[in-house]
């Protein structure tokens, strides 16, 4: 089985297609908001799209991380630690749209890793990309990808953002991020597998990481 034959079903589909989007390829800067969505139907899997790292501000193409299960969410040393040296990868994009928890510079973004949250002196052992938008019309162009694959998280599809006050982008779509912490695992052939609400425990997402282990070759 690939992992696109995993899934629970076929991809959702939006506007009664599947869509996708591409990041900058190869480029010193960052797309405009309007470019960024217009390269949203020419990425053919993630390893189309580049951030740049957080505190080298290098850049980071994600086409290295090929035949790779890769997991994007912001604090989760244990998987990697376990899994890494099997072919796993956690990526943790910074984001500062849910009640400004983000708003510091990169130095500032460590230390509250180490000192608040998660705190307790935490250092991550996984990679972490410079501060990104993911809803709005300021949406990097992976998370544009991301939430058109995977629209809503398989958990809690009634997932959404209802306080008005704590919705700080426009235009808003029903496939936004609802809140820090939902995280995509990543198949080894570069299509979206699974999409979790930020009540859905990391840890939990175990059982289908270690599934999808099984295809790397």
């Amino acid at each position: 089985l690939s992992a696109r034959e995993l899934r629970l079903g076929p991809a959702p589909l939006v506007g009664g297609r599947r869509r996708a989007a591409s990041v900058y390829i190869n480029r010193g800067a960052l797309p405009s908001r309007i470019s960024s969505r217009k390269m949203a139907g020419s990425a053919k899997s993630f390893y189309d799209f580049a951030t740049k790292q957080l505190i080298t501000e290098e850049p980071l193409q994600l086409s290295q991380f090929k035949g790779k299960v890769v997991l994007l969410e912001n604090v989760m040393n244990e998987l990697q630690s376990r899994y890494g040296d099997q072919g796993l990868v956690v990526l943790g994009f910074p984001c500062n749209q849910f009640g400004h928890q983000e708003n510091g510079n990169k130095e500032e973004i460590l230390n509250s890793l180490k000192y608040v949250r998660p705190g307790g002196g935490f250092v991550p052992t996984f990679s972490l990309t410079e501060k990104v938008e993911v809803n709005g019309k300021g949406a990097h162009p992976l998370f544009i990808y991301l939430k058109e694959m995977l629209p809503f998280p398989s958990d809690d599809p009634q997932s959404l953002m209802t306080d008005p006050k704590f919705i700080v982008w426009s235009p808003v779509c029903r496939n936004d991020i609802s809140w820090n912490f939902e995280k995509f695992l990543i198949g080894p052939d570069g299509v979206p597998f699974k999409r979790y609400s930020r009540k859905f425990l990391t840890i939990d997402i175990e059982e289908d990481i270690k599934k999808l282990l099984k295809l790397v070759k």
